[in-house]
């Protein structure tokens, strides 16, 4: 436990929590949740799944209908057999059974820095090691096959990629996906590749690293684009030679992912529920393209647009080298929340702090707004 570290945006999601019991109007920008609630299809199907008795356990893998939905969703050129798709709780399930099937102690996985947290926590978890490569504008914040290259050697055993990124909303574009995938086979490693955040991408081409070979572990969830957090329901697409160790571990760890939810998720993929999807991606590119301008016109610098997710890491240099005391002070006085960079990485994390826009316009507004006057009082 000892290296297990504490998610800190929650420490300013308790201050904003006491703020609004005091009467105050926070502002929230801090949280990697989509503000909208679950499609109303996939919602009734749900209802539906509880007044049915869809409530005791299903097969570890997941149920047969759904797993064969989700194949289906991916392109032709890549679509993987339906044996080899598997339902998790959650992508963090996911990720736990990928690093319980790959890592002995002292093995070492490769992470862009900065980076979702929790992936470091999931590899110490099973007495790995991450490894963090400094990652900036540079290369999109993303990792490269020369720079996994370059920081290979004995005990790295696997890369983790996340494109979109969280904090960045960054991609790692085909051509480079198809070199790294290429750069870890030939040194011997295991490629994991999490995809959470692919239907929130905006206008910059982007493809499933299934198109990169079948021995890629393939991480995804209803979470972020079909907004099912609290549902808590995800999926792999597992390289062959490790589905026996992930049945296993799925038997064991978890018995079975949430019934109702996947009986809830087969209404992921109707016309209706993509049609709303749709209308949602369109409006998280609308606040993108209103808010990255005025942050940077608050002073901010965001040297590339996002390209998908819905979070800016703005670099604050321009106001402060302590990012995490800036932070609270935009919730204290300004009543905006955000994320500290302490969160994302060690790679200039002082001078950082993720926004996430994943909120009203309106909102997004008055947050500027807010910040605007915050500043040209400091």
């Amino acid at each position: 436990m000892q290296p297990i570290r504490p998610f800190y945006v929650m420490e300013v999601l308790e201050e904003a929590f006491r703020l609004e019991a005091e009467g105050n109007d926070i502002i929230h920008l801090q949280m990697g949740e989509p503000d909208f609630d679950t499609p109303d299809p996939i919602t009734r199907a749900g209802i539906e799944a509880l007044e049915q008795k869809r409530t005791h356990y299903v097969q570890a893998l997941g149920i047969p209908q759904l797993r064969r939905l989700i194949a289906d969703a991916y392109p032709e050129t890549c679509r993987p057999p339906v044996e080899r798709v598997t339902v998790t709780p959650g992508s963090s399930g996911g990720l736990q059974m990928i690093f319980a099937c790959l890592l002995d102690p002292g093995d070492e996985v490769l992470l862009a820095d900065p980076g979702y947290p929790c992936n470091a926590n999931f590899i110490h978890l099973y007495g790995g090691i991450p490894r963090f490569i400094a990652s900036g504008p540079d290369t999109n914040y993303q990792l490269t096959a020369d720079s996994i290259r370059a920081a290979w050697n004995a005990r790295t055993k696997a890369v983790l990629i996340g494109t979109p990124s969280n904090p960045t909303g960054s991609i790692v574009s085909p051509e480079e996906m198809t070199r790294i995938a290429q750069t870890v086979r030939e040194l011997g490693g295991q490629l994991i590749v999490d995809e959470i955040y692919h239907g929130l991408v905006y206008e910059t081409p982007i493809r499933s690293a299934l198109h990169d070979g079948d021995d890629i572990f393939i991480v995804n969830s209803f979470s972020k684009y079909y907004g099912m957090t609290g549902w808590r329901l995800g999926w792999l697409v597992v390289p062959e030679r490790y589905l026996e160790d992930i049945t296993r571990l799925s038997q064991n760890l978890f018995i079975s992912a949430s019934t109702p939810a996947q009986y809830a998720a087969l209404h992921a993929f109707d016309e209706a529920t993509s049609a709303e999807l749709e209308r949602r991606r369109t409006l998280f590119q609308r606040r993108r393209d209103y808010f990255v301008p005025a942050l940077r016109d608050l002073g901010f610098t965001i040297p590339n647009m996002p390209q998908g997710a819905f979070y800016v890491y703005a670099d604050c240099s321009a106001f402060t080298d302590d990012s995490d005391a800036f932070a609270l002070r935009l919730l204290r006085e300004a009543l905006v929340g955000v994320a500290p960079g302490k969160d994302f990485g060690s790679y200039r994390q002082n001078v950082h702090i993720r926004f996430s826009y994943a909120n009203s316009m309106e909102n997004l507004e008055r947050a500027v707004q807010r910040m605007r006057d915050f500043l040209a009082n400091n």
